[in-house]
């Protein structure tokens, strides 16, 4: 009778994630456990992710599922085991770490409502830690001295995306699942939501503010870009110039320029505030026979306005030149399939992590030296999506698969 609860309310929960289903749905392996394992992968993913895994010792699997889901015993054994027997541990993946002289010292927190995927973390000068929990539909909030978190439900369906905060310390998120921009005050607990004023404009997906305070938002499968201006409320859009550009990480740079990473094309874009201008810059992409092999999530700018991305499609890191148009690229240690994903600058040192990898690893490359170095992460089976500097030099990440914020603090060396 208890099996049969569990798996009616998983089988219940499981449709209503309905932007998951019919995709990365393949087969998994005949055996004990099987039904049990479909029941509750799907409840918040596809079985692709568990046929593309790396695989585990049945106690690493015992662990990563109770990041994932709160399951009774016997089942919580009989999944591990049937993941076990169906997908061992092996090292096709794990990625190529170099050593160097810099030290980090990692913290996980495992957030208190499994399954949200927490993503974007952000740490805001009181030290707090904040986070979008986007398939829990909230914001969370970390004290990272005491342990101690909240969590701020929003609307079910808004389903955040990305988080940005203000000068007055509210909360600023993009509602990726119906088309609306939000602001939570932690005070008070009150949220405003503005609704998109184009139902065209469905994701809104990373958001950043400008210097005069509008908040700048990209709105990724729309392919469009979007200005709040939170005085008056007005949102204005704007569509890429190129087609299915997917606009995905968004930055500012000294002047108060706006820089666009895309995910759909080969492209980064700058973008003039005030007259609403877009140039886009071609990236390399080495391969004739695969024209859209590059995708350019997130970007960060160091100093001398110097553009950074990071190549998911192919394993590479790259600086752009904005006064000359000039690219330069390095491959990343773990290779064309390392993935490399969220990316980060501090004191002129780039970051970004290689999401491809198990454990995902987390990277520093050093410009004047052309130098990498890198870390496991310790809940490392993926992905970072996005990390910030903290406003002390320190690096904010997380790992949605496994429900973890975490803060990355950096040593100079190994003294």
């Amino acid at each position: 009778m208890v099996r049969q609860i569990f798996l009616t309310g998983l089988i219940f929960f499981s449709t209503a994630v309905t932007f998951a289903q019919g995709r990365g749905k393949v087969d998994l392996p005949d055996g004990p456990g099987k039904e049990l394992v479909q029941g509750a992968c799907v409840a918040c993913h596809q079985t692709d992710l568990i046929t593309g895994a790396t695989g585990y010792t049945n106690e690493r699997w015992k662990h990563l599922i109770g990041k994932m889901i709160n399951l009774p015993e016997p089942i919580s054994s009989t999944v591990a085991h049937y993941l076990t027997i169906n997908f061992p541990q092996n090292d096709e993946r794990h990625p190529t770490l170099i050593s160097g002289d810099t030290e980090v010292v990692f913290q996980e927190w495992t957030v208190p409502t499994l399954g949200q995927r927490p993503r974007d973390p952000l740490q805001t000068p009181d030290g707090m830690i904040w986070w979008a929990g986007m398939f829990g539909s909230l914001i969370g909030q970390l004290n990272p001295v005491t342990g101690e978190m909240r969590e701020f439900k929003l609307d079910p369906a808004a389903r955040p995306h990305s988080i940005v905060s203000d000068q007055a310390g509210n909360i600023w998120y993009t509602g990726n699942g119906n088309g609306t921009v939000g602001m939570l005050d932690p005070e008070t607990g009150s949220i405003t939501v503005y609704p998109m004023p184009d139902p065209a404009a469905r994701d809104p997906h990373t958001p950043v503010f400008t210097r005069n305070g509008d908040l700048w938002f990209t709105v990724q499968n729309s392919n469009m870009l979007g200005r709040l201006v939170p005085d008056t409320g007005d949102i204005r859009l704007k569509s890429m110039p190129t087609e299915r550009a997917q606009p995905y990480g968004i930055k500012i740079d000294s002047r108060g320029m706006i820089w666009i990473a895309y995910r759909g094309a080969n492209k980064i874009a700058m973008v003039d505030p005030d007259s609403w201008k877009i140039t886009e810059y071609e990236t390399p992409d080495p391969d004739p026979t695969m024209p859209r092999s590059a995708h350019i999530r997130r970007i960060a700018i160091t100093s001398g306005d110097m553009v950074w991305y990071v190549d998911s499609g192919r394993g590479y890191i790259g600086r752009l030149n904005p006064k000359t148009g000039e690219f330069k690229e390095w491959p990343s240690p773990s290779g064309p399939k390392s993935h490399p994903y969220a990316i980060e600058i501090i004191n002129d040192i780039v970051w970004y992590n290689e999401s491809g990898q198990r454990p995902d690893a987390l990277v520093r490359f050093d410009p004047k030296t052309e130098t990498f170095q890198s870390w496991a992460i310790p809940s490392g089976v993926g992905i970072i999506r996005h990390m910030r500097a903290t406003p002390d030099g320190n690096l904010v990440i997380h790992q949605s698969s496994t429900n973890t914020v975490g803060l990355v603090t950096i040593f100079s060396s190994k003294t």
